[in-house]
C-alpha cells in the first residue's frame, strides 16, 4: 500500500513539475517575444533621434539649399520658385475683391470687402465640389463651371456684372505651374486626380480670363498664386511682421519674403518694393542629417514618386500614419503579441494616403486609462482585435516617436528659413554669455494645415524644438501664428495689393 501511495505521490510530483516546466517555458517564450517587440521600438527610437545638434545641422542644410536654389536653376533640391508677388497686403486696402481657390476636388469663390483698416473685412464664400467628369474632360468645361459659380456670387452681391469698373480677382491654383508674371503661369502637369490633357502647357490665368469674358464678367485676374503664398498674404495683412508662411497638413510647403538682390539666378531683377515672395517647394528638401529609417526607405520605394519629396514624406500628414502602420507590421512579424499578421497591415497605404494619420493622432492623444480609443481603432480600422493593454501602450509610443521626429524636423525647416533671412538671432550682439536682444526683430511665421492645427502633440513638439534650436532668448521673438483660409482669402487680398498696377512691375520673358 505504501508503495502505491509513494508511486502516486511521485506521479503527481512529476506531473506538477511538467506543468510547471510548461508554464515557465511559456513565460520564457512570451518574454522573448515581448523582448523582440520592445527591441523594434528601441531601434525605431534610436533611428528617429533628433538631438538639438542634429536639428541644427538640418537648419544649416536648409539654409545652404535655399542659397543654392536662388543661385541657379536646378542647383538645389529646393526649386525656390519666383512668384512675382512683390507687394504684400498692408491692411490699408479698400474695395471689393474676389478670390478663386482651385486646388483639389472642391473649389471656392470668395468676395472680400476691405475697409482700409487692418484685420477688418467682410467675406462671402461659396464652395462647390467639382464633378469627376470635369476633372478629366476638357479645359473649357472646367473653367465654364468655375466661371458660372463666380458669376453666381457676383449676382448675389451689390456688384453689377455690367459695371464699368473692372473687378480684381486673385486666383489660387495649387498645381505645378511655371510662373511668368504675378498674374500668369503655364501649367506643367496636373495632380490630385485631375487629367485634362488639353490644358497642359497653357497659360492658366489666360484661359480663365477668356472664360470670364465669354461669360460677360467684367473681371481681371490680378494675381495667380499657390496656397502657401496666399497664407503669407493673409498673415501679413493681419500682422506686418509676417515674413514667411508654412503649410503642414496632408502635404507641406513654405514660402517667404526675399530681397530681390539675393535672387542671383535672375540677375537684374527689379521690383518697386525691393523684395519678392519665393515659393520654396520645400517638400523636396533632403539632407543626410535627417534621421531616416528602414520604414522611410520602404515607404519611399512603394510611393508613386520614389526618390522625390523626401522632406514631405517625413513630416506631412499624407505619410506619417503609414510609417506607424509599417512599424506595427514589423512588430507583428517579429512576434505574435499582436496576433496574426492581418492583410490590413500588409498593404502599403491600405487606408489611403492621408486617412491613417488622423487615426494615429487619435491613438497618440488617447488619455483614457485603458486606451479605449486605441483598442477601437486597432480593431475597427486595422483589424487587430483584443490587443492587451501593454501592447496598446506600445502602439501609442510608436505614434509618439514618429510624430515627435516629424514635428522637430518641421521646426528645423522653419529655423532654416529664419537663418537664411537673418532672423534666427545669429547676428545678435553677445553680451557676456548671453545674446543681447537689442537687435532681434519680432518675426512672425504664418502657419496653416490640419497636422499643425488639429494634432496637439505634434504642435507642442514643434514649439518645443523651435525653442531648443533658437534658445529661449531668441525664440521669444519668433511667433508662429495660425491663419485660416489663406488659400482663398489671401488670393483676394493679393488682388487688392496689386490692383493699382495696370502693368506688372516685374515679368519674366
Amino acid at each position: 500500500m505504501a508503495k502505491v501511495v509513494l508511486g502516486v505521490a511521485v506521479g503527481v510530483a512529476v506531473a506538477a513539475c511538467a506543468v510547471a516546466a510548461l508554464v515557465v517555458g511559456r513565460r520564457v517564450r512570451t518574454r522573448r517575444k515581448w523582448k523582440r517587440v520592445v527591441g523594434v521600438l528601441k531601434e525605431l527610437e534610436e533611428s528617429c533621434e533628433t538631438t538639438v545638434g542634429r536639428l541644427r545641422q538640418v537648419v544649416d542644410a536648409m539654409a545652404v539649399e535655399m542659397h543654392a536654389g536662388l543661385a541657379s536653376e536646378g542647383g538645389s533640391k529646393l526649386k525656390m520658385l519666383l512668384t512675382f508677388v512683390d507687394n504684400l497686403p498692408s491692411g490699408s486696402e479698400k474695395g471689393t475683391f474676389y478670390g478663386l481657390d482651385l486646388g483639389g476636388t472642391n473649389f471656392r469663390v470668395l468676395r472680400v470687402e476691405l475697409g482700409g483698416q487692418r484685420s477688418s473685412f467682410d467675406r462671402d464664400v461659396a464652395q462647390q465640389a467639382i464633378p469627376p467628369r470635369l476633372m478629366t474632360g476638357r479645359s473649357e468645361d472646367l473653367f465654364d463651371f468655375i466661371a458660372s459659380s463666380l458669376q453666381h456670387l457676383v449676382e448675389k452681391g451689390n456688384d453689377s456684372e455690367q459695371s464699368p469698373i473692372i473687378k480684381e480677382l486673385g486666383f489660387t491654383f495649387s498645381f505645378p505651374v511655371k510662373q511668368t508674371s504675378v498674374s500668369s503661369g503655364i501649367l506643367i502637369k496636373w495632380t490630385k486626380g485631375f487629367a485634362i490633357t488639353d490644358m497642359v502647357g497653357k497659360e492658366v490665368a489666360g484661359v480663365l480670363q477668356q472664360t470670364l469674358a465669354r461669360k460677360g464678367l467684367n473681371m481681371q485676374v490680378a494675381v495667380l498664386v499657390n496656397n502657401t503664398v496666399g497664407t503669407l498674404a493673409l498673415g501679413h495683412y493681419h500682422d506686418a511682421d509676417t515674413v514667411a508662411a508654412v503649410i503642414i497638413g496632408t502635404g507641406t510647403n513654405a514660402c517667404y519674403w526675399e530681397r530681390t538682390d539675393a535672387i542671383i539666378k535672375c540677375q537684374g531683377l527689379l521690383t518697386t518694393s525691393g523684395g519678392m515672395v519665393v515659393n520654396m517647394e520645400w517638400g523636396n528638401f533632403w539632407s543626410s542629417h535627417m534621421p531616416r529609417t528602414s520604414y522611410d526607405i520602404e515607404l519611399d520605394a512603394e510611393s508613386p514618386n520614389p526618390n522625390d519629396q523626401g522632406f514631405e514624406k517625413m513630416i506631412s500628414g499624407m505619410y506619417l500614419g503609414d510609417i506607424v502602420r509599417r512599424v506595427i507590421l514589423r512588430m507583428s512579424q517579429e512576434s505574435d503579441v499582436f496576433g496574426p499578421v492581418f492583410s490590413s497591415l500588409s498593404v502599403p497605404f491600405a487606408l489611403g494616403y492621408a486617412s491613417m494619420t488622423p487615426l494615429m493622432a487619435a491613438m497618440h492623444e488617447d488619455d483614457s486609462p485603458e486606451l479605449t480609443k486605441v483598442a477601437r481603432i486597432l480593431k475597427d480600422d486595422l483589424k487587430i482585435p483584443d490587443l492587451p493593454l501593454k501592447a496598446r501602450k506600445l502602439v501609442v509610443k510608436v505614434c509618439d516617436v514618429v510624430a515627435r521626429r516629424a514635428a522637430r524636423l518641421a521646426a528645423a525647416g522653419i529655423v532654416g528659413i529664419l537663418k537664411k533671412i537673418g532672423r534666427d538671432g545669429s547676428g545678435c550682439i553677445r553680451v557676456g554669455r548671453t545674446r543681447s536682444d537689442t537687435k532681434m526683430r519680432r518675426t512672425v511665421v504664418a502657419i496653416e494645415g490640419s497636422l499643425y492645427t488639429q494634432y496637439t502633440m505634434f504642435r507642442e513638439y514643434l514649439h518645443e524644438a523651435l525653442h531648443e534650436i533658437l534658445g529661449e532668448d531668441i525664440a521669444q521673438h519668433v511667433i508662429l501664428k495660425v491663419t485660416e483660409d489663406g488659400s482663398g482669402t489671401g488670393a483676394a487680398l493679393l488682388a487688392a495689393s496689386h490692383s493699382s498696377k495696370s502693368v506688372d512691375n516685374v515679368q519674366l520673358l
